[in-house]
């Protein structure tokens, strides 16, 4: 036999086994599609609820902010954790944005991040800077303990 036809037989092996398992390797490609298609559905999802659920709070420096490249370090440190905080979020939703404006001819910054790390977001960065949130802290409510009944008394 002749080395061109010895591999003949591999061939013709390797055919029969794709003719034979065909219908099961389509249901698996499909199975697959519809997998990756809700995925993507789904993150897309989430990516809108995210976007349309998002924090913003209001950075006003003061008259003398000059900040050391420590605290800008620092700052940046704590931008970078806002992915982290909003956990679940994709990548996309999930991101910290710096926007400027001009109200009144007076420059305003804003910093933009999901609801779920509003916590970092109303952290102050550097020594020298305010920052507002036009959330209400009405749902925030003290916790109280009651005393334990004394001795001899009824609760």
């Amino acid at each position: 036999m002749t080395p061109q036809l010895s591999v003949l037989p591999g061939l013709l092996d390797a055919a029969h086994w794709i003719a034979w398992s065909s219908p099961y390797l389509a249901v698996v490609v499909a199975a697959g599609a519809v997998v990756w298609a809700w995925k993507t559905w789904r993150r897309s999802q989430l990516v809108r609820e995210a976007l349309a659920h998002r924090t913003v709070v209001e950075v006003i420096p003061t008259s003398t902010f000059d900040p050391g490249e420590g605290e800008v370090g620092r700052w940046a440190r704590q931008l970078g954790r806002v992915p982290a905080a909003a956990d679940g979020v994709p990548a996309r939703g999930a991101a910290a944005r710096l926007r400027y404006s001009v109200e009144n001819g007076k420059m305003r910054c804003y910093l933009e991040g999901p609801a779920q790390a509003a916590a970092i977001l109303a952290m102050p960065g550097f020594a020298e800077v305010e920052v507002r949130t036009d959330r209400a802290q009405q749902d925030i409510r003290p916790v109280r303990f009651n005393l334990p009944a004394q001795p001899g008394e009824r609760a």
